[in-house]
């Protein structure tokens, strides 16, 4: 899991801060066809907050790769396939979530789980105990990697930091274990 939370818990514990710092969980999850008007006609606007506002370096993503970005959210397609997936984990996804907490079903195959140091997620859930915690709820074999603590950048780390999260992931793979 790359910088995200089980989706029960996003929706659980949503306050001002998710619907204002992670807009598209709120927004994206309306009804047609509002988001997908917006996106489509402001692509460039909507992936300049996002590549800027979530703890990442602008510098992380070139001209050309912002570009291929608003793009794909030009296409209507496209727009409509993202809030698809937002409007899921507002409605089916979460009573799945909620169906197997219910039913006392967990995660049994091991699982990584990696979060931003510059990101939302430890100062949001540090009460809970951070990622790691949240997901040791619904896993029992939850890892953070080696090290085990968040990657260097904001919500897009991998583009930020390739080579620690490549090495996580080897990590992982390999089968480490903590």
């Amino acid at each position: 899991m790359l910088d995200i939370v089980p989706t029960a818990d996003v929706w659980d514990r949503a306050d001002a801060r998710l619907a204002l710092g992670y807009w598209p969980w709120s927004l994206l999850a309306q009804a047609e066809p509002l988001p997908e008007t917006i996106m489509t006609a402001a692509a460039d606007a909507i992936v300049d907050n996002a590549l800027a506002g979530w703890g990442s370096s602008p510098a992380a993503f070139p001209a050309e790769v912002r570009q291929a970005y608003a793009e794909a959210l030009r296409d209507p397609a496209h727009a409509h396939a993202i809030c698809e997936e937002y409007r899921a984990a507002a409605t089916l996804d979460r009573e799945h979530d909620q169906a197997d907490r219910k039913a006392g079903r967990r995660i049994g195959c091991p699982m990584l789980a990696l979060w931003s140091g510059h990101g939302a997620l430890a100062e949001w859930y540090a009460r809970e105990g951070g990622p790691l915690a949240l997901w040791r709820e619904w896993a029992d074999d939850v890892s953070g990697g080696v090290s085990g603590g968040p990657m260097p950048g904001g919500h897009f780390f991998p583009e930020e930091a390739p080579a620690e999260t490549a090495a996580r992931l080897g990590e992982f793979f390999a089968g480490y274990r903590p």
